[in-house]
């Protein structure tokens, strides 16, 4: 008996139908395919909606723009163009075969035929396809078995799928951290480690998108272990110690246990050394974002969070910054209390101004900057006292100003 997809929102929506209506053909009607169909039958949200088709690229365009959808020619040399319809975008693409693989990109031809474009899929979780109007899954390589053990295995031969495209190296064990719990494929795993020398082919921007992928996830520990393990990582990030999926344990456990979240680069920072020059060369090797390069700066310049000082930490950056500051590198003990100092605490702003301490008498030049740093600094040694202690700092810091500026004159 065939197995049906289960009904869900997103089957529902009204800009889907029209773009299905659009794409009727005569070799079987379009079908939807890769992760809106396996996160369907495992009961998870679907974001991306998947479209294939046998309609060529050019008569996808056609039909999409005679039905009044937008569309764009995203990547169309490879078969793929985007519907544009009520603020949600549909990707489409033509069946196809591959032609000529290199290790980072494929010369594609154009198909009708279902199975030879499931055959080029890298993985049998992924070959999934949907007929729309029955709802019936079509399953040419047992994906649906491979679904319900939750195991996670290349279509054809591993060493072949990877030589044709070496970030499925990478895939594999982003798909393993999500999908994956079952038994694992230790063929797939060799035919990674013996891969992985291609990644140096790929671009650095590529490399740093999958491993932030993987590290995104909410608990990617077991599959970079075993990317550690396997020498995954030594191309792109060779100085990654063998203890390095510990650090990143440790985290994810602290995240559960306090219900506490942390940021991407919190998590990447759970696999680097706290070197802070060390880990920008690493950030600049992978090409990260300033965002992201600045965000470890931050958090590496926290030091080590404790009860007393993770307010002025937040302080001198944000609450974020010392929240993941105290998840990364707190001691056990103090990392509850570090996290209930920053709930519902918004961070302060020092009343006192420059004006006020010339009204006070101090003269106006250097010594008003200078005095003003000081009262800061006391201010958040004291836990950031209210405004009538903020004034009390100043009077003391004001009179000390003058007296040594007194006695030097």
């Amino acid at each position: 008996m065939p197995v049906q997809l289960p009904d869900a929102e997103w089957q529902h929506n009204h800009g889907l139908k029209s773009v299905l209506a659009a794409l009727d053909d005569v070799y079987g009607g379009p079908r939807y395919v890769g992760g809106a169909v396996r996160d369907t039958l495992l009961g998870l949200p679907v974001s991306d909606i998947d479209i294939a088709t046998a309609l060529l690229p050019d008569d996808v365009i056609n039909r999409l723009e005679a039905a009044g959808i937008k569309a764009i020619p995203t990547g169309v040399e490879h078969g793929t163009v985007t519907a544009a319809l009520a603020g949600k975008n549909y990707e489409i693409t033509t069946l196809r075969r591959d032609v000529a693989t290199d290790g980072r990109r494929a010369t594609v031809a154009f198909s009708t035929d279902w199975q030879e474009d499931a055959a080029r899929r890298d993985f049998t979780i992924n070959a999934l396809y949907v007929d729309p109007q029955s709802g019936e899954v079509f399953d040419y390589f047992d994906g649906l078995s491979d679904l319900e053990a939750r195991r996670l295995r290349f279509i054809g031969d591993a060493n072949q799928r990877i030589a044709e495209d070496f970030l499925r190296i990478l895939r594999y064990f982003r798909f393993l951290a999500r999908y994956g719990g079952g038994q694992i494929d230790a063929g797939a795993i060799e035919a990674c480690a013996n891969g992985a020398h291609g990644l140096t082919a790929l671009s650095r921007e590529r490399i740093a998108q999958e491993l932030s992928r993987i590290l995104g996830l909410k608990n990617p520990v077991a599959s970079v272990d075993l990317m550690i393990q396997n020498g995954i990582f030594t191309p792109f990030l060779p100085e990654l110690s063998k203890s390095a999926a510990d650090h990143l344990k440790q985290l994810v456990q602290r995240e559960a246990q306090f219900k506490q979240p942390v940021s991407l680069p919190a998590r990447f920072l759970a696999l680097l050394t706290r070197d802070i020059v060390a880990t920008d060369k690493v950030a600049a090797r992978l090409k990260l974002s300033n965002k992201m390069r600045e965000g470890f700066g931050h958090r590496l310049r926290a030091g080590v969070p404790t009860p007393f000082n993770v307010r002025a930490i937040a302080y001198g950056a944000d609450i974020d910054t010392a929240r993941d500051a105290a998840m990364l590198y707190a001691v056990d003990e103090d990392v509850p209390e570090c996290l209930a100092q920053l709930e519902q605490w918004d961070i302060p702003t020092l009343s006192i101004k420059g004006g006020e301490l010339i009204s006070m008498g101090l003269p106006p030049g250097p010594l008003v900057a200078k005095t003003l740093q000081a009262i800061d600094a006391a201010w958040i040694e004291q836990d950031f006292p209210d405004t009538a202690r903020q004034r009390e700092i100043a009077v003391q810091m004001v009179n000390a100003a003058l007296a040594v500026d007194n006695q030097s004159n």
